[in-house]
């Protein structure tokens, strides 16, 4: 991938213009989206046969042109600017793609097991909810920050204020209870 210009994208811009960027700075490059966005995204939508593509195409072109914005001394210039950012970065794209992506005949998954019914699966999930909202308050807690939020022992325990120990006790006590839960045993 080429990179943007990493210099300014008119070298002859007298030393007024590049006084003006500085001053202008960041705050400038949100108005400058706001304006050209919807040319920008035209002409991203030109390079993509995917909206949601093109879109996040020009995403990653202005976070490419937002790093380069204090080097850039001419500011008349940055639609020209964006629009290299745009190809080089669609350029890219493609290439990996080629490599990642090819068409086949066949599908590379396996067939695998179907799909659960999703209503047997809300009955298991409000199953599982019961028997959660049936432990003491303070194991709750811990399994919930555990398995519902996905924190880490001692996130779970600094959250809590305790020690890591404790949660490991308390979590191994609050399953021990979920595992003898009566109405999880078709579960089992």
């Amino acid at each position: 991938m080429t990179p943007p210009p990493s210099g300014p994208v008119c070298a002859g811009a007298s030393t007024v213009a590049l006084g003006a960027a500085a001053t202008i700075g960041y705050p400038s490059f949100s108005s400058y989206v706001r304006a050209r966005g919807p040319v920008l995204l035209r002409t991203a939508r030109s390079l993509t046969a995917n909206p949601s593509d093109a879109e996040d195409l020009l995403q990653t072109a202005l976070a490419k042109t937002f790093v380069a914005w204090e080097r850039i001394e001419d500011h008349r210039a940055l639609d020209g600017y964006v629009r290299r950012a745009l190809l080089n970065t669609r350029t890219s794209q493609w290439r990996k793609r080629k490599v990642d992506e090819f068409a086949c005949e066949e599908l590379p998954e396996p067939a695998g097991l179907p799909e659960p019914d999703p209503a047997e699966r809300q009955v298991l999930h409000d199953a599982m909810w019961r028997a959660v909202m049936k432990l003491p308050d303070r194991q709750r807690a811990m399994v919930v920050l555990r398995y519902y939020e996905d924190l880490s022992e001692a996130q779970t325990a600094e959250v809590l204020g305790v020690s890591i120990g404790t949660v490991k006790s308390a979590v191994s006590r609050a399953l021990g209870k979920l595992r003898e839960d009566p109405e999880l045993a078709p579960v089992r």
